[in-house]
């Protein structure tokens, strides 16, 4: 689905206008004429948090009118790269950790140095934080806000089972059990113990990270082998065979969504996402939903999760109006009453300024995003190498082939085989 907004329909249609004084946002004089398009992914939840504030940054600089797009993960990278290609790119780029570097280094994105600290107030982030953002030296991307992958778990239908949300030393062995026990109790119709996660490259990068691995190495080649993928592959195939997970016909419905995933759809107790999307899957879902971070492959062995940029914003090369969207970005992460609309939906925000600012007024929800990422402990491993050009390729790659493994076109072997030699062609013509 496409969900389109302008200026218009987010005036006619909004909350009340509502008005604060930006921290180091700069309120700059744009002519009648400027006009910016901002397109971002993501669920109904946060469209409707980033139409209000594209509202409130309107009112306060009526000069300027900004046409929203929004659509779905699997949806966003082919649109967003058609538009690129047809020299019909968004101002404003709503920016993946995996996909900036390609993006940055084809020429795609605009450097953003020259607009700091006058245009886009980055005082309060951190060197880590723009280290993220950063290509080649250059800052190409905002980030706005940290995360971590995470799974999540609809508490209700644990406490159905009568079994506890479990601690961080969970393995996965533990979390077969678990799926299975749920799956076994029939407690609800086609309902199973768990999302099948085998082909979400963030859970399989956890699992080789815990092998002391990583997806890419520094300059850009595979970083693992047919043996992990197969190991992989395997893991899940004993979980369909267990019926710990759900089977490969209902784990299609998910394309990458939070009204996809199978808790929401209500076909499983655990899925998987990241720690900004809590916010996102509680307000979609009646049941409570609780984060745990990924299990452990044994006892003991941690390093699989890292801290890392939830999204960025990035300027398009094709804008016409760089500058006015530097200051719809600087305002978007500084102000706070944005932030206070935004909440944690797109990650803990990076200006400490802001944080300080939205602690009080976070809920539940809001506070065990940020828990989440501060106790992951031995968890938690250093940021890996950056992805290279035909990263995004791959991560889509990995969703299909593990289908052709469940589904029975591929064995666990023959899918890892395949995986490795499509993913090394990509990486040599990149």
């Amino acid at each position: 689905m496409v969900s389109r907004v302008s200026r218009r329909s987010i005036l006619a249609g909004g909350a009340a206008a509502l008005s604060a004084t930006a921290i180091g946002a700069p309120r700059l004089a744009f002519g009648q004429e400027t006009r910016l398009r901002l397109m971002w992914w993501g669920s109904q939840p946060r469209a409707e948090r980033t139409f209000e504030v594209t509202k409130l940054y309107m009112e306060q600089n009526p000069g300027v009118q900004i046409d929203g797009e929004t659509v779905g993960w699997d949806d966003y990278w082919p649109r967003l790269a058609t538009q690129v290609a047809g020299r019909n790119a968004p101002d404003i780029i709503q920016m993946d950790y995996r996909y900036i570097f390609e993006y940055a280094r084809r020429d795609a994105l605009a450097p953003l140095d020259e607009f700091v600290p006058d245009v886009l107030n980055l005082s309060g982030f951190d060197q880590a934080a723009l280290d993220g953002g950063s290509v080649d030296g250059a800052l190409y991307g905002i980030s706005l806000g940290a995360n971590s992958s995470a799974m999540m778990i609809n508490k209700a239908a644990f406490d159905e089972v009568g079994i506890d949300i479990p601690d961080n030393s969970l393995t996965f062995d533990e979390l077969q059990r678990i799926g299975m026990e749920i799956t076994n109790a029939g407690k609800r119709r086609n309902f199973y113990g768990i999302a099948d996660g085998s082909g979400l490259e963030p859970f399989f990068e956890n699992y080789v990270r815990q092998r002391g691995k990583a997806l890419y190495t520094e300059d850009g080649q595979l970083a693992f082998d047919a043996e992990d993928v197969r190991e992989w592959f395997e893991l899940w195939a004993a979980m369909r065979e267990a019926k710990a997970c759900v089977p490969p016909d209902v784990q299609a419905l998910d394309k990458n969504q939070i009204e996809t995933g199978m808790v929401s759809l209500g076909h499983a107790a655990v899925s998987y996402g990241h720690s900004n999307q809590l916010v996102g899957y509680q307000a979609l879902n009646k049941d409570p939903i609780v984060m745990h971070a990924y299990p452990r492959i044994a006892a003991g062995v941690g390093g699989g999760h890292y801290r890392k940029p939830s999204m960025f914003f990035s300027i398009s090369s094709q804008s016409q109006n760089p500058e006015a969207a530097a200051a719809y970005i600087s305002f978007f992460v500084n102000d706070p009453k944005a932030a206070e609309i935004l909440d944690v939906e797109r990650g803990v925000p990076e200006s400490s300024a802001v944080r300080e600012s939205l602690a009080p007024k976070l809920d539940d929800t809001g506070r065990a995003a940020v828990e989440y990422i501060g106790g992951l402990g031995d968890l938690a491993g250093p940021l890996p190498p950056p992805p290279p050009l035909g990263a995004g390729e791959i991560d889509r790659m990995l969703l299909r082939v593990s289908q052709e493994v469940a589904f029975g076109q591929h064995t666990p072997q023959s899918g890892a085989e395949a995986f490795i030699a499509e993913a090394e062609s990509i990486l040599a013509r990149g």
